[in-house]
């Protein structure tokens, strides 16, 4: 198999390349630290043939990795490999829907296990500005991905403490001080989103509800804290902003439209947290292939990494399944 680490990730240390290279061997080990890099390792990885490719790094890590080896594959008409993650990254949100390491010493553990089982799972991933991610939105997401690189950065500067914060810390601190405030006191995300394949409102149990959307018909529009896509439950650190996404059809994705107050949600962060919070401004709907419109340029992320400002995103259920390894497999 082969590993790809992301050489920007601050769990990748020279210390736990030096491991890997060894567990791993140095001809199946890749260093990535930029798109270009990226890019060349997909095609030395295709052409090689390996069946399994590990990621480490955080979910953009995977998304960036898919993307590009599934692509590459493709263009060669060839099948493309099982792909698995080591939590290497931050958020880690589908690693956590796969049940992987959770320490470095549980990384190790993953990694071994690997070497004599491979235990997988057919997922459906979103295409999304060309990329293929697990998850994707605007509004809170994207926001608060901004301020918590900018704590991040502030942290890791700080004496002592900047050694031992993990991203977690960082998150504690920008949410509630940053990303909550700010979307209290500023205007409201306005989005609106079109319906370009099957889909079904969901009531608040997550049971489907009323008759079917139909093509070209208006979802939502208005104003929101945030417009989200994904097929698995988790956001990041365990958060289960899409608790419907397990029960969901094979053939569609979850879309969560957040209507509700700011304050609201910040006085029910626990349920938010814990992906039993309920209110009637919270939209949920199983999709297949959807449009959202903004009336201004809106910063968007995919995988949990910024994507930059855009006046629309598609999200659509990629067609293939990607097979990716499954740790909690007995």
């Amino acid at each position: 198999m082969a590993v790809v680490l992301n050489g920007n990730a601050r769990q990748v240390t020279d210390e736990l390349v030096e491991s890997f290279d060894r567990l791993v061997g140095r001809g199946d080990l890749f260093l990535s630290r930029s798109l270009d890099e990226a890019h060349g390792i997909a095609l030395d990885i295709v052409e090689s043939g390996y069946p399994v490719v590990l990621t480490g790094g955080g979910d953009g890590t995977f998304v960036q990795m898919v993307t590009s080896i599934s692509k590459e594959a493709r263009s060669l008409n060839q099948e493309p490999p099982s792909f698995g993650l080591l939590r290497l990254g931050t958020g880690n949100s589908l690693a956590w829907a796969l049940g992987a390491g959770t320490s470095r010493k549980g990384v190790f553990a993953d990694l071994a296990r690997l070497r004599h089982d491979s235990a997988h799972r057919n997922v459906r991933l979103i295409e999304a500005q060309d990329l293929l991610t697990p998850f994707a939105g605007a509004g809170f997401d994207a926001l608060g991905l901004k301020h918590f690189h900018e704590v991040r950065s502030l942290v890791r500067r700080l004496p002592w403490i900047g050694k031992r914060a993990t991203g977690a810390v960082s998150y504690a601190i920008s949410i509630p001080m940053l990303t909550i405030p700010e979307l209290a006191l500023r205007p409201r995300l306005e989005v609106r989103i079109v319906n370009h394949g099957a889909a079904e409102r969901l009531d608040l149990h997550g049971q489907p509800q009323g008759r079917p959307i139909e093509k070209g018909e208006v979802i939502f529009e208005g104003p929101c804290i945030a417009a989200l896509v994904s097929t698995i439950p988790y956001w990041g650190f365990g958060v289960r902003v899409f608790p419907f996404a397990e029960n969901r059809p094979p053939d569609r994705f979850c879309l969560r439209v957040v209507a509700s107050n700011p304050l609201h949600v910040a006085a029910h962060m626990l349920s938010a947290w814990k992906g039993t919070y309920r209110h009637e401004n919270l939209i949920d709907v199983y999709a297949e292939d959807v449009e959202l419109q903004f009336d201004e340029p809106t910063a968007i992320e995919i995988g949990g990494d910024p994507a930059g400002m855009t006046r629309s995103m598609r999200a659509r259920l990629h067609p293939e399944p990607i097979k990716l390894i499954d740790y909690a497999a007995p």
